[in-house]
């Protein structure tokens, strides 16, 4: 049955294609097969201007990254995927699990992109960032002494926070990143803690918790960057629930922020593999790092770039530098606390 829908959902919609001189890589087909769980418009205009700069065909496949990650394993060595692109270190994590990705040596990726978004074997490159931030209702003032995630189990807020799943991979991840700075039992302490102090079951998405600090159904809450500076640069009624949301980015005096990673890696057995790698570093350039920064409110993977306006209005930060291959290993750890914390 899954793979009858994915059958009918993963349609393959192809770029627009112009010559340069330069040309596909020796030995490829003049294209690069993507596969991704990213659904934005931004990244529409990154495969254009890959083909108009290189005149390599862009052809794609969307769906999310576990459907991806199966289809791929179901596919074998058949399988045409060149490229793997997905959010967040864990769904990487998954794609590395699986055995699906190669390893990829890379100067370029070397010098442009930070060790601690690579991994270290090449397998995936981080390519933008969000920070995962506490939000809370203006309304109500600063909450004192709430300066760090592990704050957010202090009883003295009770009955206020309201958060997504556990099963959430940005959930996943951050607690994964506790469980690599301060061990699996403070992790553990730190979710029950949070759980006692919930307002609701969770429930929705980071756009849902947003909304419902907004609106004074709960003080605190969790949530990306990307979500808040949506509404930083929306419309009139987005930015008056940004007007009524503080923001804390936590662990400014420790660890620092908490960031979540979207990546990509070359696929085993690509077909057209030195295209996607010829892909994957053109999504480090100047060029492509502002579409991510101006068109999705992200942080650019490169540094000495300045984000989008949007993200810029929530501050400036100091991110956790946790390489983030760390942050994979701590997954199945992590998923296992949430359990036992009843964070369901």
């Amino acid at each position: 049955m899954l793979r009858t829908l994915l059958a009918g959902a993963l349609a393959v919609t192809l770029a627009a294609c112009s010559e340069n001189p330069e040309g596909p890589a020796p030995g490829d087909n003049g294209e690069v097969n993507i596969y991704s769980s990213r659904h934005y418009d931004t990244d529409l205009r990154l495969y254009e201007d890959f083909t108009e700069q290189t005149g390599i065909k862009v052809n794609r496949i969307e769906a999310g990254a576990d459907a991806l990650i199966e289809k791929i394993v179901s596919e074998g060595e058949f399988s045409p995927a060149d490229l793997l692109i997905t959010v967040d270190a864990g769904r990487l994590w998954r794609a590395e699990e699986a055995g699906i990705l190669d390893s990829v040596q890379s100067d370029v990726l070397a010098e442009r992109l930070p060790a601690n978004l690579r991994h270290p074997d090449g397998q995936w490159f981080g390519l933008s960032t969000r920070a995962r931030i506490i939000i809370y209702d203006k309304s109500q003032g600063k909450p004192e002494g709430l300066d760090t995630y592990a704050d957010l189990a202090d009883p003295k807020f009770r009955g206020d926070i309201c958060v997504r799943s556990s099963t959430n991979i940005y959930n996943i991840s951050l607690l994964s990143s506790i469980i690599a700075h301060e061990g699996e039992e403070a992790a553990e302490n730190w979710a029950k803690g949070v759980v006692a102090n919930f307002a609701r079951d969770p429930q929705g998405n980071d756009t849902t918790q947003i909304e419902a600090v907004a609106a004074g159904e709960c003080r605190l809450s969790i949530v990306n960057t990307y979500y808040l500076a949506r509404y930083a640069s929306g419309d009139d009624n987005e930015r008056a629930i940004f007007d009524k949301v503080g923001v804390i980015f936590p662990n400014q005096d420790t660890t620092g922020t908490h960031v979540n990673v979207s990546g990509a890696g070359v696929v085993k057995g690509a077909p057209n593999r030195e295209n996607a790698i010829r892909f994957l570093e053109y999504l480090t350039s100047q060029s492509a790092q502002r579409y991510f920064a101006d068109g999705n409110n992200e942080y650019p993977a490169v540094s000495g770039l300045d984000a989008a306006s949007a993200v810029e209005r929530l501050g400036d930060f100091r991110a956790d530098e946790l390489d983030v291959a760390e942050i994979g290993r701590g997954q199945r750890a992590a998923v296992e606390i949430f359990d036992r914390a009843g964070w369901n």
